[in-house]
């Protein structure tokens, strides 16, 4: 594959996960209990407060990613690739780790996370 369709497909993915990062995030900031909820996690108004500052910080995460996407050059799409590569397969790992019985939504929201790394992973090995 030549480098420039690597750097594009890199792009692409960026430009996905920051989508789906927003949407976590606006979903974290409108309803922080439900998704508390969906975790099977114990609703309190620090962890509804904790749930929102981490919406916030997806929010300057999806920008982030989307300016790389849209303007970054080759380097800084490469090495934005690597970083989410290795977080995307962090957040699954952590999700499952997580203190409380597992569920549809934790497995769900885990598999986006090692889905994302697999697609940072594929469209790595692609360029060698």
């Amino acid at each position: 594959m030549s480098n420039q369709k690597h750097i594009s497909r890199l792009r692409t993915v960026l430009r996905l996960g920051s989508i789906v990062f927003g949407l976590s995030a606006l979903f974290l900031l409108v309803a922080p209990g439900l998704f508390v909820e969906l975790l099977n996690l114990d609703d309190s108004a620090g962890l509804d407060w904790s749930m929102r500052m981490i919406g916030i910080t997806l929010i300057a995460l999806t920008g982030n990613m989307f300016s790389v996407s849209t303007r970054g050059s080759e380097s800084s799409v490469l090495f934005s690739g690597r970083v989410m590569q290795l977080s995307a397969f962090a957040l699954g790992v952590l999700t499952l780790l997580i203190p409380t019985p597992l569920s549809f939504f934790t497995y769900a929201y885990a598999a986006v996370g090692f889905g994302f790394s697999l697609a940072y992973t594929i469209t790595f090995r692609r360029r060698s």
